[in-house]
């Protein structure tokens, strides 16, 4: 399954297709359930995301939409996040273990959890699912409605469904998700390369 809108990257080297083609939208058909099959699949990809010590520091919290976690979800979005998020099949939030119980650092979380993020990402593109990861969002309040142990840390929360019309999105929004893609060059990235 892919989705139906090329938003293909014009990359200056070959990357994977799945790579390539992986893009960010905000336009979610808000009829459409999650596809449960393809969710679990996203979220099998994230468990096997290299992790420092095998340590796995990543939890999720999964939200479909028309649930009250969904609407709890929703209420801790900022700005622009909540007019757009909610057609979303499901919000899903990823989070950090920066501390073991016993008060221990677990330095390299937030990489880690990182990583299990962007081959939620990955996988969920390949299986026919649109994305959109979010820091817009109230991380004290999050912890509050889902009542979440300080020792985790709200890393993002990524909306996940199926791809909406976007000719049928208010016009700034439709141009906004029909504009070239644009990214910095390689070179530009790098601070050292000898």
């Amino acid at each position: 399954m892919s989705l139906v809108l090329d938003r293909t990257a014009p990359t200056d080297a070959p990357i994977l297709d799945v790579l390539a083609e992986r893009w960010s939208t905000r336009v979610f058909d808000a009829e459409t359930p999650i596809d449960e099959e393809a969710l679990r699949s996203a979220l099998e990809a994230a468990r096997w995301a290299p992790s420092g010590m095998n340590f796995q520091p990543w939890r999720f919290i999964v939200a479909r939409r028309g649930t009250a976690a969904h609407q709890r979800l929703v209420s801790t979005l900022m700005g622009f996040n909540q007019a757009w998020a909610p057609a979303a099949g499901a919000l899903v939030v990823v989070l950090a273990e920066t501390e073991t119980e016993d008060g221990e650092a677990r330095t390299w979380a937030l990489y880690d959890s990182g990583q299990a993020a962007a081959h939620f990402t990955v996988q969920a593109h390949a299986e026919g699912l649109a994305t959109h990861q979010m820091g817009g969002f109230v991380a004290d309040d999050l912890r509050a409605v889902f009542d979440i142990d300080a020792r985790f840390t709200p890393v993002t929360v990524i909306a996940v469904g199926a791809l909406g019309d976007i000719d049928a999105a208010e016009e700034g929004l439709r141009q906004r998700e029909l504009a070239p893609r644009e990214r910095r060059t390689v070179a530009e990235s790098l601070l050292v390369d000898d």
